[in-house]
């Protein structure tokens, strides 16, 4: 039998990425909308109620009204908007993390996927406050530059638009305020005591993206060189299908360079640990419209069912 799969919000950037995954697997069904209908209530909550998975790919406020239009108790529902993802009784969706984290995805009603950015801080700051290798009062800062993708379908089409404005051929740098919705979730999922400093970039490219976290080793519960905290990331994630931890000097051997578009199109993610014995950087390379969106939530999906966590997927 099918599983029952409704996508609501199917005509933005992650809904058409999620739905493009499932058109050549057999074990699913698309319940589909019609298009005059896709922000008519009642027509969401029957197609909700007869699904067996219900992605939301909404904004945050037609996020939680979807939630309250479910009365199926058996209805699963993966949810891509910031709204859930630091809720009690929502899974976290980045399995990676833990083996509680896989559990309560597979055990989960209600599983909240990961921000992109987000998704490259915490695969990094988790690890290294679970274990005691930073404290929790770290003084966190990224560096992080994207695609224009992240930005959904209205930067998508400025970025895209014939005879833009030049001024985006270069980098925009934004979220002055340190108030970015990816924050919270950056603050509570690693258990920090603060949140970090985050200085986002987007520039003039479609997809992939360079999460950085420098660190000073002497401010660290345990003094590490970089190739200690290297080998570290790389035990921890060593059963890992999607999260590769490149060997350690790569980008060195690539000319000192790294490119934050080498990951567009598939849906792992790469870490890197750089720098010297006062000063290093951990990094995470990947798609923000993979492992960063509609790829995590469709790794969500296949947990749920049991299946190969990379079914569909690409790796």
């Amino acid at each position: 039998m099918k599983t029952k799969v409704f996508i609501d919000g199917s005509e933005g950037t992650t809904g058409l990425r999620i739905h493009e995954r499932f058109e050549n697997r057999d074990d699913i069904e698309i319940l589909k909308i019609s298009s005059e209908l896709r922000k008519d209530s009642a027509e969401r909550s029957r197609l909700i109620n007869e699904s067996d998975i219900t992605f939301l790919c909404l904004p945050d406020n037609a996020a939680r009204e979807a939630v309250s239009l479910v009365k199926n108790d058996k209805v699963c529902i993966i949810d891509t908007s910031t709204a859930h993802r630091t809720e009690n009784g929502w899974a976290y969706g980045f399995p990676e993390l833990s083996a509680e984290h896989r559990s309560s995805i597979r055990k989960g009603k209600r599983i909240a996927v990961p921000g992109c950015y987000a998704s490259g801080f915490i695969s990094l700051a988790y690890p290294l406050v679970k274990k005691g290798i930073a404290p929790s009062n770290y003084p966190f800062s990224i560096f992080a530059v994207s695609g224009y993708s992240g930005g959904g379908k209205k930067l998508i089409a400025t970025y895209e638009e014939e005879g833009r404005d030049k001024k985006f051929d270069s980098a925009r740098m934004y979220a002055w305020s340190q108030e970015h919705k990816h924050l919270k979730e950056m603050k509570a999922v690693p258990g920090l005591a603060n949140e970090p400093l985050f200085c986002p970039i987007t520039t003039n490219y479609h997809s992939g993206m360079i999460v950085q976290v420098p660190l000073y080793t002497s401010l660290l519960s345990k003094k590490m060189t970089p190739r200690e905290v290297h080998d570290f990331f790389a035990e921890y994630y060593a059963e890992e299908k999607f999260i590769r931890v490149i060997p350690f000097g790569a980008e060195a051997e690539a000319g000192g360079a790294l490119f934050s578009d080498a990951c567009a199109g598939w849906d792992g993610m790469e870490i890197f640990v750089t720098g010297n014995d006062e000063r290093l950087v951990v990094a995470s390379r990947f798609d923000n419209l993979g492992k960063g969106a509609s790829g995590a939530a469709v790794q969500c999906l296949n947990i749920v069912l049991g299946c190969d966590e990379a079914k569909g997927l690409v790796l």
